[in-house]
């Protein structure tokens, strides 16, 4: 077994290292890439892990996506470039506990986490380093109220 691994830019393929990686394996470029690009689309514009594992003997493939850094995920659902150190008097911005939910999703098999609640509270702690308020408060106090149970409808 072969494993070619990458790290490209989420629904563009692997361009020409793709190729030239692939291409001597005999391997079928065009949909390796078709599959790249639709296993990414969701993380357009960021940097993603990709790992084609090859079967040596019988030329089969498949492909293996990673998940962008949660602090990557949070920045491009509020649309910021990069993060803030002064949250108290400028967030970068502000998400909604449902996009929280959605990012925990999405990196749900690459946390060390027993389920979802617990996967959002990591999610919310790292709110906290990029500078961004949830529904309007701070991170730490919605970690609290998450803590309280007063979000476990969105767990469900």
């Amino acid at each position: 077994m072969t494993d070619v691994k990458f790290l490209i830019e989420g629904g563009k393929g692997g361009g020409g290292a793709l190729g030239m990686q692939l291409g001597p394996l005999g391997l079928p470029l065009n949909d390796i890439t078709k599959e790249i690009n639709e296993k990414t689309k969701d993380f357009t514009g960021m940097k993603v892990p990709v790992t084609v594992h090859v079967e040596d003997k019988t030329k089969k493939w498949s492909v293996e996506v990673g998940t962008p850094p949660v602090s990557a995920l949070i920045l491009k659902e509020i649309g910021a470039k990069k993060g803030t150190g002064k949250v108290k008097e400028q967030p970068t911005g502000d998400l909604k506990m449902e996009q929280i939910v959605k990012i925990a999703k999405m990196k749900k098999d690459s946390v060390n986490s027993t389920n979802l609640k617990a996967t959002v509270l990591q999610i919310a702690g790292s709110c906290v380093s990029v500078g961004c308020t949830i529904d309007g408060k701070r991170p730490q106090d919605v970690q609290k109220e998450i803590k309280d149970g007063k979000h476990d409808a969105l767990f469900e």
